[in-house]
């Protein structure tokens, strides 16, 4: 990329390749406040959520950020996630819409899958929270380098009057102009972090000292192990029959419903050995700790197309 070009030429004015993505990031985010009536911001307590926030932070400073957050909550989330979630809400006196996947089971929209995943329910809702607060813009973490359907995406993602996503429809976003226009109840998707890799977002973290849950650094933890990943024993059904429960050092390089969301055996204590470890890593997070991903090799645009982010 260019910007990599002229940091490479000793030019002591150039950007480096993290100011380029923290200034296109910051460019997006006061293009949505400039376009946009009503936009939420998705904030899970998960590391690249925390990073979108500490952009728009960044974006709007010393204003407060002019949006408010929305985290569709599974009920089968890590505590370590939702209490980092709640002391950074009240830290910034930001306002927190909480949809819960629980209530829509209590009352019987929804049922629980026989593999426990809440993953695939959040759906319904999400999409029923933007259209319930007329959320015209809702900003995402989410990046090209996680997942094939990722990939696809633009910055400004267009959805339908049914939250629904169409390749098809999506815009050329050529010399960083974004194209918001859209009908009257539909809404865009707005991903700031596209352009990142997992190993920009660590080394973003470590330069800005930003905080994150303990849950990304090595501790002992009681997993268990079922096709291939170490997951945590909860109230969502596991471990099986026949799957044993061990003690063991990992850390999570994502956090989701924990049902899905595998742990990883590594050392990596600190900040620089997080970084050292992604570096040398040929599996992307989700490929490596998403089982929601592997249901099939569509699974993720599948539920694009229905309304997930």
């Amino acid at each position: 990329m260019t910007h990599r070009l002229i940091e490479a030429s000793g030019n002591p004015f150039a950007l480096t390749h993290l100011d380029a993505l923290e200034s296109e990031a910051v460019h997006i985010f006061r293009e949505v406040a400039g376009e946009f009536e009503k936009p939420v911001i998705l904030f899970s307590g998960g590391k690249d959520s925390i990073v979108m926030l500490h952009l728009a932070l960044k974006a709007f400073a010393p204003a407060p950020v002019p949006f408010v957050l929305l985290h569709v909550d599974t009920g089968h989330n890590f505590r370590e996630a939702i209490d980092y979630r709640d002391r950074t809400v009240a830290r910034h006196n930001l306002r927190l819409h909480v949809a819960s996947v629980q209530d829509y089971i209590d009352r019987g929209v929804l049922k629980e899958r026989p593999d426990g995943t809440r993953n695939p329910l959040q759906t319904v809702p999400l999409t029923e929270a933007i259209r319930q607060h007329r959320f015209d813009a809702v900003f995402g973490g989410g990046r090209r380098d996680e997942e094939k359907a990722r990939a696809k995406e633009r910055v400004f993602s267009l959805r339908d009057e049914f939250s629904q996503w169409d390749p098809r429809r999506q815009r050329p976003e050529l010399w960083q102009l974004y194209n918001g226009r859209h009908a009257p109840g539909e809404h865009v998707r707005v991903f700031p972090l596209s352009n990142w890799t997992e190993l920009d977002v660590w080394q973003y973290i470590a330069r800005e000292k930003i905080e994150l849950p303990e849950i990304y650094f090595a501790h002992e933890r009681d997993v268990f192990l079922r096709d291939g990943m170490w997951l945590t024993a909860g109230a969502w059904g596991g471990p099986r029959d026949g799957e044993r429960v061990e003690k063991r050092l990992v850390r999570y390089r994502t956090v989701g419903d924990m049902s899905c969301t595998g742990a990883v055996d590594s050392d990596a204590a600190t900040l620089d050995a997080v970084i050292a470890e992604i570096a040398l890593s040929r599996l992307t997070e989700r490929g490596a700790t998403r089982a929601d991903d592997k249901l099939s090799e569509a699974a993720m645009e599948d539920r694009k197309r229905e309304g997930y982010f």
